[in-house]
C-alpha cells in the first residue's frame, strides 16, 4: 500500500517538476539539496502558477506531501523570493511572486471558495440574477447566499446597492478563464462557453 501510494506521490512531483523546471523563477535549487528535495521544490514551483491562491492543505493534498515536508519547502521557496503567501481568513495561500495584484489574489482567494465562486459564474452568465436565483442555481439557502455576499462585498468584488453587482467582472471573468481547470468542471464548462471573450496575454 506504503508502495503505491510512494509511486504515485512520485509521478505528480515528476509532473509539477517539469512545469516548475521551466518555470521564470529564480532558481532555489543547490548542489547540496537532495534529489529528492530539488523535485519536491521543482513540483511546487510548477504547481504554485498552475493553482495560483491555493491553500496550504489543498497544495500540500494535491502534491501527496507530508505537513512538515510542505512547509519546509514553501519556506525555502519563499525566502528564495520564487513564491509569496497572504493569509486569507483561516487559510494561508500561495501564489507566484510578484505576478498577481492585491485585488487579484483576492479574487483568486474567493473564487476558490465553493459558494462565492458559484456566485460569481451565476453573476458573470447572468448579470440581473437575483438572491434567490443564486440560492436556486448552488442549491444552497438565501442566508447562505447573503453571508457570500457580505464577504464578497467586504473584499470589494460585489456591490449590493441595488441587487448583486460584481465590481470588477472583466477581471473576474479573465482568472476564471485563465485557471478553470484548477478551479472544478462547472468553471471549465464555463470557461468553455467564454474563452473567446478574453484575450490570452500570459
Amino acid at each position: 500500500m506504503t508502495e503505491g501510494f510512494d509511486g504515485r506521490k512520485r509521478e505528480t512531483l515528476r509532473r509539477f517538476a517539469a512545469i516548475g523546471a521551466a518555470a521564470p523563477f529564480v532558481g532555489t535549487a543547490s548542489a547540496d539539496d537532495a534529489d529528492d528535495a530539488n523535485e519536491t521544490r521543482e513540483a511546487i514551483r510548477g504547481y504554485v502558477p498552475t493553482t495560483p491562491g491555493a491553500h496550504f492543505s489543498k497544495l500540500r493534498d494535491d502534491l501527496r506531501l507530508g505537513t512538515g515536508e510542505a512547509q519546509y519547502h514553501l519556506r525555502k521557496l519563499e525566502e528564495a523570493g520564487a513564491i509569496e503567501s497572504v493569509k486569507d481568513a483561516d487559510y494561508r495561500r500561495f501564489f507566484p511572486a510578484g505576478r498577481f495584484d492585491e485585488t487579484d489574489k483576492r479574487a483568486l482567494g474567493y473564487l476558490r471558495r465553493e459558494t462565492p465562486r458559484g456566485m460569481i459564474l451565476a453573476l458573470l452568465r447572468d448579470p440581473d440574477a437575483t438572491g434567490a436565483d443564486l440560492a436556486s442555481a448552488l442549491g444552497v439557502s438565501r442566508p447562505t447566499i447573503s453571508a457570500a455576499a457580505a464577504d464578497l462585498e467586504r473584499a470589494g468584488l460585489l456591490d449590493r446597492t441595488d441587487g448583486y453587482a460584481l465590481t470588477e467582472p472583466e477581471r473576474l471573468l479573465t482568472l476564471v478563464v485563465r485557471y478553470a481547470d484548477s478551479f472544478d468542471a462547472e468553471a471549465v464548462a464555463f470557461a468553455d462557453e467564454a474563452a473567446s471573450l478574453v484575450a490570452y496575454d500570459p
